[in-house]
């Protein structure tokens, strides 16, 4: 992984520490904030649209609850318990549950804030994080937030999104339905039922909050309703590997950060942790133990998925995979897709997510006919604060679209078109280790020795990608170790969220916004945060990693023989992008990407056969739009990139630490 390095004037950004935490960026230092009672206003919906109403009272019931998993993670032969704090109504009727299951109550905090619980002199929770206490409690539902096994006051041991994590939350579904046991102490006490629950569960939650309620899903287990992922994880193989290449972190480094570097009992999941996830990143037992997608037909809830297209921490392709089972397996699904980094849609569309989320649960859980089943299931951010609308997300329908990287006229610069390349073609890098995707899109019309660039000629209409594609490469590497690395770009001035900046596409603001009943010590107020934008004349819009000697299989590698080709297909990040009329498409083939991958050990020449290279790419109109982009001519020239527009480097890429 990179270190932290100097920005240079006018063209790059800060890169942050890998160490930072994902899903707890330290927010800005603040200034005294200005309160604002009332936030703005929401879409209106329909006149006659049913909705749930703040009739209860301000005060509610909280209480902790400890549950018995029936799991026994650190084999001590005793099952341990998971604390379970819960906000409900002061109401003699049973209500609904919003359940947040999160590592994070006390060692990184929730939100854009860093929120942690907190508790008074006896104990008792006080200060639940994030607005869906403030909001949802007077409105008829119950809050539950989980410390996940291993963490703040639940026992056991962390397992990074395995069967601790994942039946850690499970366990609390079911006693909400009356199938698990609770009690009011965390070793003994009196059994506590949960009689004031209907049973109906909706999970939600950011990146590895998100995660657990996609793996809770994954389970099948009966009494969940929905579940909210926002920036979430589906296979943890793809958060830490790719194809047979390391990012560079391990699950060990987040299940020690969760525990906050205690729980001395929990040594040997820490050693089961480190020998299921070898440094050679061939996926294991323990990956497919926590690919979430590949169960995706257990799932019964319907979900609703938050993802950022530019999200560089939990990617893309966590969203594509999940929502292509959901959608093989005909889940009821709906989808927000941001500009944004890995943000919460509170930060980037907060009125918005207010109203949506409120009718999604009134809809899910209380069962009110409110007409949002009826609304367009996907929202796609096309430019800052501009949302475009449709039925159903055009990724499902996207047809996979073969382009053909062509020799040009310079040395490591050719064309992509829909023709193949002639037999004999062929181009070649040299494996830097210093360089990445950035050095290498930067300067399109200039020859590289770490890369190749194909480009497109200028579009003659727009074309619209969306779905995840894939490269086939036909590669001779001159050295026993080689990585691969493919990069989309799309060429030509944009005006976009600052993403790859400091707030991922949002700024703090100092003025706040309130979003429920605030109480002592618990208030509803939050501060507000507008767009960051950059002018810029390209943009990163899919890439993907590959170790060449997992060209057989993902699960082993086999030795690389100096001077033979082999043959491997890899996957290309999720995307949703409009490529402009008048822009141009580029594919770059280099070795390692060093803002995300590792060297292999001895990096090298490769050579690329190009009558054996394509891409496969989601276009949404298939071929027919490929010919009315003008992509099944060769093209001409190169694009040009002004050096005081370029994307800025990202803050953040890979958090050692965790989801």
């Amino acid at each position: 992984m990179p270190t932290s390095r100097s920005p240079r004037p006018g063209t790059r950004g800060w890169r942050a520490p890998a160490s930072v935490l994902c899903g707890a960026l330290l927010a800005l230092t603040a200034t005294p904030a200005v309160a604002a009672p009332q936030p703005p206003p929401a879409p209106a919906p329909a006149p006659d649209a049913p909705r749930s109403e703040p009739v209860f009272a301000a005060d509610p019931v909280r209480e902790t609850v400890w549950v018995d998993t029936g799991l026994d993670g650190d084999a001590d032969g005793a099952t341990y318990r998971v604390a379970v704090d819960i906000a409900r109504p002061r109401t003699d009727g049973p209500v609904p549950v919003i359940m947040d299951a999160s590592p994070y109550y006390s060692c990184c905090g929730r939100g854009n804030e860093n929120e942690l619980k907190t508790y008074d002199d006896e104990g008792r929770p006080v200060g639940f994080p994030l607005f869906y206490d403030n909001y949802f409690v007077p409105r008829g539902y119950a809050t539950v937030l989980v410390d996940l096994a291993g963490t703040n006051r639940s026992q056991g041991c962390v397992d990074v999104g395995g069967p601790s994590d994942v039946g850690s939350a499970k366990a609390v579904v079911d006693w909400l339905n009356g199938r698990a046991k609770g009690y009011d102490a965390a070793t003994g006490g009196a059994e506590v039922g949960a009689g004031w629950s209907t049973g109906a569960v909706g999970m939600i939650g950011k990146s590895y909050d998100g995660t657990i309620a996609n793996g809770v899903a994954a389970t099948g287990v009966a009494g969940l309703r929905t579940i909210v992922p926002i920036g979430a994880i589906s296979s943890w193989y793809d958060y830490y590997r790719s194809d047979g290449v390391s990012f560079g972190a391990d699950p060990r480094g987040l299940a020690e950060t969760v525990e906050e570097g205690g729980r001395p009992e929990c040594a040997p999941v820490k050693q089961r942790l480190d020998e299921g996830a070898p440094a050679n990143g061939d996926v294991t037992d323990l990956w497919a133990e926590r690919d979430h997608a590949a169960d995706a037909a257990n799932v019964r809830a319907s979900v609703f998925a938050v993802h950022g297209r530019n999200d560089l921490n939990v990617k893309m392709i966590q969203f594509g995979q999940w929502w292509d089972a959901l959608a093989a397996n005909d889940v009821p699904r709906k989808v927000w897709l941001s500009q944004t980094g890995h943000v919460d849609p509170f930060d980037f569309r907060r009125a918005e997510w207010v109203d949506t989320l409120h009718r999604w649960f009134d809809h899910e859980l209380l069962g009110m006919d409110n007409g949002i089943d009826a609304e367009p299931a996907a929202s796609v951010e096309r430019a800052p604060d501009e949302w475009s609308d449709e039925a159903s997300w055009s990724g499902e329908s996207a047809a996979p679209t073969t382009l053909h990287p062509v020799p040009g006229d310079t040395d490591g610069l050719g064309g992509l078109t829909s023709e193949p390349a002639p037999a004999d073609a062929r181009a070649a890098f040299t494996d830097d280790p210093a360089q990445d995707e950035y050095d290498w899109a930067r300067e399109p019309d200039q020859a590289s020795p770490a890369r190749a660039l194909f480009t497109t000629a200028p579009l003659e209409q727009d074309l619209r990608l969306a779905g995840t594609g894939s490269i086939s490469v036909t590669a001779t590497p001159a050295t026993p170790t080689a990585h691969l690395s493919a990069v989309l770009v799309d060429y030509g001035p944009a005006t976009t969220r600052d993403a790859l900046g400091e707030g991922e596409g949002i700024r703090t603001l100092d003025s706040e916004s309130c979003w429920g009943e605030s109480r002592e010590d618990d208030d509803a107020c939050y501060r507000d945060t507008e767009a960051t934008t950059a002018d810029v004349d390209y943009q990163v819009l899919s890439r993907g990693w590959a170790d060449l000697a997992n060209h057989g299989s993902l699960s082993e590698e086999s030795p690389l023989t100096p001077g033979t080709p082999y043959e491997m297909t890899f996957r290309l990040a999720t995307t949703d992008h409009v490529i402009p009329a008048g822009h141009r498409l580029g594919l770059v083939v280099g070795g390692t990407d060093s803002a995300f991958i590792q060297a292999p050990a001895e990096p090298g020449r490769v050579e690329v056969g190009l009558a054996g290279t394509s891409v496969s790419l989601p276009v949404v109109g298939g071929a027919a739009a490929v010919r009315d982009a003008g992509l099944d001519r060769a093209p001409t020239g190169t694009a040009a990139v002004r050096p005081d527009r370029l994307p800025a480097e990202p803050r953040v890429l890979l958090n050692r630490d965790g989801a």
